[in-house]
């Protein structure tokens, strides 16, 4: 007899009993089943039972049987990782005193290195002694084991000064091999939250300061280095300054540098911001066509320094044309035109009224915006000109996207913001014709429905 209820368990290729309409399921395309864009109503029929992702869950229906599958890997897996209670209890009512002389094995077992953290967390000094001493020459094979490099992170909080300036000395040759696992850049980075004596820190330092660079352009390792600048002083995190500004351009353009590059700014002391600025807008023209250098370029123009943005901004007076129309570039040469002092400003504009450069600019998908922006910010004198010079080019693009956005624009700054150029046509999003501007009817001959 068949069971009833919500333990009732239904065969997924049979039709639902409960809501005929569902079907069966298209074998015909069963080949295609695992691409989630047939089979629905397979996902969208109900199970029947208590168990989370078994019988009695429904599955997403825009997943399809894949979706079926994939939840059900996952249930799976959450079973498997799981950990049976003879583990979990596997160290319950044991002593520290019962496991020494195994402490290095269990401390890279997941349960074993959550009984030894927890005595060491009780802060018994006879217990991080008996610990320290079995595990004092594997710190570095335990730094980059998936559960070891909590244990040490654990003792580097807990230890005293002695035990720390041993672990220092005996991982520094290697301190840059650790930093760069995914596992021991946390434990170095802990490492360097808990230095206190100054030999500790000049021994870090010489095992860092070599290799800054690559540190830097690496997934892992540049979280150390950004750990140096928010945990060392000023005089000891001078190596990496000096790191970067030797390479600046070699780290501004890489991925994790630029962000780096950032961080040195905002935790750089004023002599320590200025040597790096300086070196910034030496470099600026490189920088400010590349991917990730041009955000190093903006982030100094946000710094609201006037000396700093006035310095770097002429870096760019003769290469307006050039760098408006590329794709990172032209942002840049847009933010410029804002924060500028008034003369530079007026060089940068100065640029643009060339006849020939301008109708590139009006051409250009990435140029055109420089144009507008400019149009914005410029003084009175060359908001006349510029809106001349676009004025005569403006017939030969009329008929292109940038054009019509220009026309526009032009209407707006001579007849006012509210105004809309003859012949202007709205597109409503969801037709497909284009209606023509009619204005409001005015309020004057409005019937008074309320009388």
């Amino acid at each position: 007899m068949p069971m009833s209820g919500s333990r009732a368990f239904m065969n997924p290729f049979m039709p639902n009993p409960a809501n005929p309409a569902l079907g069966y399921p298209n074998f015909s395309m069963m080949g295609s089943l695992g691409s989630g864009f047939y089979g629905q109503n397979m996902a969208r029929m109900p199970f029947y039972g208590p168990y989370p992702y078994g019988p009695g869950f429904n599955y997403p229906s825009n997943l399809g049987f894949a979706g079926m599958k994939v939840h059900q890997n996952r249930y799976n897996m959450s079973r498997l990782k799981r950990p049976s209670g003879d583990e979990v209890s596997r160290f319950a009512g044991v002593m520290l005193e019962d496991v020494v002389g195994k402490i290095h094995s269990i401390c890279k077992d997941q349960h074993g290195c959550r009984f030894l953290q927890k005595r060491i967390e009780e802060g018994n000094q006879k217990h991080i002694e008996i610990i320290f001493n079995e595990v004092a020459g594997h710190f570095i094979e335990l730094m980059t084991d998936p559960f070891g490099n909590y244990l040490c992170q654990k003792i580097f909080e807990h230890c005293n000064d002695d035990q720390r300036t041993k672990i220092v000395e005996a991982v520094s040759p290697d301190l840059v091999t650790v930093s760069l696992n995914m596992h021991g850049t946390r434990a170095t980075q802990k490492l360097l939250e808990h230095l206190t004596t100054t030999q500790q820190i000049c021994t870090a330092m010489r095992a860092l300061s070599m290799n800054v660079v690559t540190l830097i352009k690496d997934l892992n390792g540049n979280h150390v280095i950004q750990k140096c600048l928010t945990c060392l002083s000023p005089e000891h995190n001078q190596f990496v300054y000096d790191a970067v500004t030797t390479h600046c351009v070699e780290v501004a353009t890489h991925r994790h540098g630029c962000c780096v590059l950032q961080r040195c700014i905002d935790h750089a002391t004023e002599s320590q911001r200025t040597q790096l600025v300086d070196e910034i807008t030496h470099h600026a023209l490189t920088l400010v066509q590349d991917p990730f250098g041009n955000y190093v370029v903006q982030y100094v123009l946000d710094l609201s320094n006037g000396r700093y943005a006035d310095a770097l901004i002429r870096r760019f007076v003769g290469s307006v044309w050039l760098l408006s129309v590329q794709k990172f570039s032209s942002n840049v040469i847009e933010k410029c035109i804002r924060v500028a002092q008034a003369d530079t400003r007026k060089a940068l504009i100065d640029e643009m009224l060339n006849r020939e450069r301008l109708e590139q600019l009006l051409r250009d998908s990435y140029g055109n915006y420089v144009v507008q922006t400019a149009l914005d910010l410029a003084c009175s004198t060359q908001k006349s000109k510029l809106i001349e010079a676009v004025r005569l080019l403006l017939p030969s693009i009329r008929n292109t996207p940038h054009g019509k956005r220009l026309h526009s624009k032009l209407h707006r700054e001579t007849f006012g913001s509210n105004s809309v150029p003859s012949g202007f046509k709205f597109r409503h999003p969801k037709l497909s014709s284009d209606m023509a501007y009619r204005p409001f009817p005015s309020l004057v001959n409005m019937p008074n429905i309320f009388m």
